[in-house]
């Protein structure tokens, strides 16, 4: 074994967390938390990961508050689930792996009617940065989002800062904060959502400043000493967005606001989601699988438009990620295309910290271990996408070509 991938598979630390390896679970919602309660299938996902040699799984979209999701089976933080939380986390303790929690908002972006229609969501309408179009909801009845106030906006980074709080509570080992990917946080910092004139508009540093105030209160409600790692999209896929450039700017501002550790994704749910994939494109999985017919007619119009085709290679991300690795002081996690001990081999020759892995542990859990055991080790994934397509499905998300969770 090469020094490169010794270093991968040796002890490592973030902030105050030891870790036996350097490979992470990605945040990824499985839809397996029903009504927002997770369940034992979400359980047990968890636990194998950690059974298959993961130093760090990632319970995904956990959101700050319950307006803060974008439908009912997503978890939010609160008392009433923390005794489930608690199991999920003692059980993968119980493997040697450790439990981080993604920390989310959808902002704007929302199966709003789902939740009035329940009494789950407490506002009119949902809120972001600026009015627009919630293209999510058109279909359940607000297809508009509001702008947020002053007062409003500095409600919501205390809601952050009551979840993070919440979550170490609970027992979780870090917690990485979603600054990405199209959902509350991303849309104050992409200019494409953005239109604000006050403070928390115009230049970058006015976008940014929004996420800054929420790192700044999560590290107050957890302490110096807690890993906080932070998602982020270097690029939203779209005209008027996040453009590559900016990213290595928007690394510097969160590591210089006191992140540990950077995670360098791509793309939006909401407008160009297949950049963060790559590979075989999804939209005809998801469409077979919407429940609502008005959604699933628009997915059909307006899809192709959106899920654009990005022919799937090995660190597909590592163009832009390394640019992120030379600016910024604190750790970087690589996540994009890594299916084999060559591509670990090449990310920890380049400097990269960790690694996050999605599809290619939902193939073979048993990755780390295997590739820890196997210098040659490849991963089986075929990058056809059907697991993401899975996400509004009966059971959520599975490998349709291995099922390792049962």
């Amino acid at each position: 074994m090469s020094d490169y991938l010794k270093k991968c598979f040796d002890e490592a630390r973030i902030n105050g967390l030891i870790l036996r390896n350097r490979l992470i679970k990605a945040a990824t919602f499985e839809g397996k938390s029903p009504n927002g309660i997770p369940g034992e299938s979400h359980i047990r996902l968890h636990e194998r990961m950690g059974e298959g040699g993961i130093a760090l799984t990632t319970v995904g979209y956990c959101a700050a508050e319950s307006d803060g999701r974008i439908n009912e089976n997503m978890i939010y933080m609160h008392d009433g689930i923390k005794p489930q939380l608690q199991q999920l986390i003692a059980r993968v303790h119980a493997t040697g792996a450790k439990v981080s929690g993604q920390l989310s908002h959808c902002g704007n972006f929302t199966k709003s009617k789902a939740f009035s229609g329940r009494g789950l969501f407490s506002g009119k309408r949902p809120m972001g940065p600026s009015f627009g179009i919630n293209s999510l909801g058109m279909a359940y009845g607000l297809p508009f989002t509001g702008a947020m106030t002053v007062a409003e906006i500095k409600d919501r980074v205390k809601v952050f800062g009551r979840a993070a709080a919440f979550m170490k509570s609970t027992g979780f080992d870090a917690i990485e904060i979603h600054f990405g990917h199209g959902y509350g946080i991303s849309q104050f910092i992409s200019p494409r959502t953005n239109k604000r004139t006050d403070e928390y508009g115009g230049s970058l540093a006015n976008r940014m400043r929004f996420a800054l105030e929420v790192l700044e209160e999560v590290r107050k409600n957890v302490g110096d000493d807690f890993p906080l790692l932070g998602k982020i999209s270097m690029t939203d896929g779209v005209k008027g967005g996040v453009h590559w450039n900016d990213s290595v700017e928007i690394a510097s501002m969160l590591d210089k606001g006191g992140l540990d550790c950077v995670i360098c994704s791509a793309g939006t749910s909401s407008m160009n989601p297949m950049i963060m994939f790559h590979g075989d494109n999804m939209l005809p999985n998801l469409i077979k699988n919407e429940k609502s017919p008005i959604m699933k007619l628009g997915m059909k119009m307006v899809g192709p438009k959106l899920f654009r085709d990005y022919p799937y290679k090995e660190n597909y991300l590592l163009e832009h990620a390394r640019r992120i690795r030379e600016k910024v002081g604190n750790q970087v996690c690589y996540i994009g295309g890594v299916c084999s001990n060559d591509s670990i081999e090449a990310l920890m020759k380049e400097g990269f910290d960790f690694i996050q892995l999605g599809r290619p542990l939902f193939f073979d859990p048993d990755f780390p271990n295997n590739a820890k055991a196997d210098v040659n080790y490849v991963n089986g994934c075929t990058h056809c996408n059907e697991c993401a397509g899975l996400i509004e499905a009966e059971g959520g998300v599975r490998c349709v070509l291995n099922e390792h969770f049962s």
